[in-house]
């Protein structure tokens, strides 16, 4: 195989998990009301609606705290986008190191990631975003072979 089809094949999944990590991060930052984005898994879990939550006037403050919360995921998330990004910008993944580095380390967040999914949100739409982002590392740890030390 061309080495440089294999260098892209490698970097440019890995760069489109960086740039959709960084997007929900955005996207839960900017949202008014981001506990909404997945309501139904969200309500399943508490065994509750939100309307039935938010009611309750000792919960007058809740959605204030489920802002912040999903508020400070989504920043860790668009920080985390932000420095896949710039890693592979930076390394440009030109070396076995610097792919096994990157390769371990989203791995271990979709293990992550995957756990408490399948665990306390099973019926979360974020799902096919998780299974896109498992296809593009292992499109990229698939062609990394084809590149040389």
């Amino acid at each position: 195989m061309n080495k440089r089809i294999a260098h892209n094949l490698i970097w440019i999944p890995i760069s489109l998990i960086g740039i959709l990590t960084a997007s929900l991060g955005a996207v839960w930052c900017i949202n008014e009301k981001p506990w909404l984005l997945d309501k139904s898994p969200n309500e399943a879990l508490l065994q509750t609606s939100f309307d039935i939550l938010f009611s309750e006037k000792i919960n007058s403050g809740l959605s204030s705290y489920l802002r912040v919360m999903y508020r400070f995921l989504g920043l860790y998330m668009l920080t985390i986008g932000a420095l896949i990004m710039g890693y592979v910008y930076v390394t440009r993944l030109g070396t076995k190191i610097a792919r096994n580095y990157i390769f371990v380390i989203i791995f271990i967040m979709l293990l992550g990631t995957y756990f408490l999914l399948f665990n306390y949100l099973p019926s979360s739409p974020f799902f096919s975003v998780l299974y896109f982002f498992t296809f593009c590392l292992f499109l990229s740890v698939f062609f990394s072979k084809y590149l040389p030390d």
